[in-house]
Formats: C-alpha cells, structure tokens, sequence
C-alpha cells in the first residue's frame, strides 16, 4: 500500500514538476535545463508524499493539492541545489547522480537554485482550484517562514556555523528541527490548509510532523554511517568527514537508532488522536526510519 502511494505521488509530482519547468520561456536553456536536473533528479518525493498523503486523508481532492507539493519539491530542490554548492557542503553526488554545481557549473547552479524558489511562490499564487484567495495567503506564508530564517535557511546556518565544533543535544536538535523538520511540518502544515479541521486536531498532526521531522535526520545520520554510497546516492561518511555533528556522533549507532524508534512512537501517538483512517500515514511514519536512503 506505502510502496504504491509513493510512487503515485512520486509520479503526480515529477509530471507538475515537469510541466512547470517546461511551460518556462526559453529565455536561457541552460539554466532551464540545470533546474530540471535539480528538481527531477529522483527521490522520494516525502514532502509531496505528506501534502498529498495527508490532504487525501482530509478530504481535498488531489487537483487542491498538486500546486502545494510542486511548490514545496521547488523550495526542497533549491536547497539541495545550494546545500551541494562548494561553500556549503561541497558535494558531488547526489541521489546517484552529479550534483547541478558539477553537471554544469556553480554560477548556473546558485540560478537554479534561486530560480526554483521563486517559481514555488509563483506557482502558490496562481488560482488553485477549491482554494480561496485566503488560503493561498495562509499557503504562501507557511512556506516563506518554514525556508527562510526561521526555518531551512535559519538551521543551515547554524550547521554551517557548527561544523568542526562540538555541540550539545538540544543544539542539534534545534539545527535540525529548522534546517529538516520546518520544511516537512510545512508539508503538513499545507495540506491542513487546504482541508477543514478542528484546532485539536490540526495540533495532534503538526506534533506528528514534528516527530517525523525529527526521525527523517536521525535516520539520515545513521545512514552516513550504515548505508553504502549507492545506497543514500551521496559519499558515504560525508558527514563525519565534513567534522558536522550528528546524533550519532553525540549518542552512539545504538543511542541515535532508539532515539529514532522513540520519535516514530511519538509520531504514531500523535496519530491516534485523529479520528480518520491514518493507516497509510502510519506505514509512513515507519518507513521513515526503515528506508535505506
């Protein structure tokens, strides 16, 4: 069931990506075809996935929903574009294959990413069928906060910030809690936008979003040391290489993976308090840390 809703909405999503990008003027090709390779280089698609998943689950028809996962994978691929860049990260590879700064080169890789965040605006404020010009606003917020500095930017700072330092538990949690978690919660935190739900409820599905947020890094980390390069489709061990701090490195192999059990737990215990059928969510929550990238 899992295994088929990911690749439905990895499809649903890939086509709107890909029509977006294709309905551009062809004003620079070049640049066209770098956002193409960032946005459409593969993956998962788990922001999608829980927009999609999640306003499914409240009712709102798909066609409410595909604007909001376009947008939300364009702000994803923009900062993976600029995560990648040499005075960041400086990686290579990414999901198995080069990374935009090597495919083409930096300057267009810095457009890429800069033309893809814009286009996720643009895309949020167009007529969005079902949804009204009050949700869009809500929309179009939700996702300016959860990118900028107090959310992705704000965490990827402070893990530039702390690489080659020693930090604590809740610093790390912090960092990634913004530069991770803000991101998912947002994906969440649209799809509750476009549906109709009582306070109670939208808090119980935020506190699993937070969990899973969570859990998606600590699992992250655990796989820079577990998984195989063709597994996580990045160098294995670039996080200890590049000296970041990682629940593993703070908690031990064994301490990061129960921490990562304990988030699901609390993801699911978030989930029970909903009165709708959240079984997909729930294989969801698991397969956050049972993925081998």
């Amino acid at each position: 069931m899992l295994k088929t809703a990911i690749s439905q909405y990895q499809q649903r999503v890939d086509h709107q990506l890909g029509h977006q990008i294709d309905a551009l003027e062809d004003i620079e090709p070049k640049l066209k075809a770098a956002m193409k390779h960032g946005a459409l280089i593969g993956g998962k698609r788990i922001r999608p996935f829980l927009v999609y998943a999640i306003g499914d689950m409240l009712k709102v028809p798909l066609e409410s929903l595909d604007p909001c996962a376009a947008a939300i994978e364009c702000i994803h691929a923009y900062s993976l574009i600029h995560d990648d860049l040499p005075a960041m990260d400086d990686d290579a590879l990414r999901r198995g294959q080069p990374t935009v700064h090597i495919a083409y080169d930096e300057a267009t890789a810095i457009l890429a990413g800069d033309a893809l965040q814009t286009m996720a605006f643009e895309i949020l404020s167009k007529p969005i069928v079902g949804i009204n010009a009050a949700q869009q606003i809500a929309m179009i917020a939700t996702l300016a906060k959860a990118s900028g500095y107090s959310g992705m930017c704000g965490g990827q700072s402070i893990d530039l910030n702390a690489t080659d330092k020693q930090i604590d538990l809740q610093s790390l949690i912090q960092l990634h809690s913004l530069k991770t978690g803000a991101l998912i919660v947002a994906a969440v935190e649209l799809a509750i936008i476009a549906g109709k739900i009582d306070a109670n409820e939208k808090q119980a599905l935020i506190d699993f979003a937070k969990a899973i947020g969570l859990a998606f890094q600590v699992q992250d980390d655990i796989l820079d040391i577990t998984g195989s390069t063709e597994e996580i489709g990045k160098p294995q061990g670039s996080d200890l290489e590049a000296n970041k701090s990682t629940y593993p490195q703070l908690l031990g192999l064994t301490g990061a993976q129960e921490t990562a059990e304990n988030l699901i737990q609390d993801a699911l215990s978030a989930l029970a308090k909903l009165p709708y059928n959240s079984q997909l969510i729930e294989e969801f929550a698991r397969f956050i840390i049972e993925r081998r990238l």
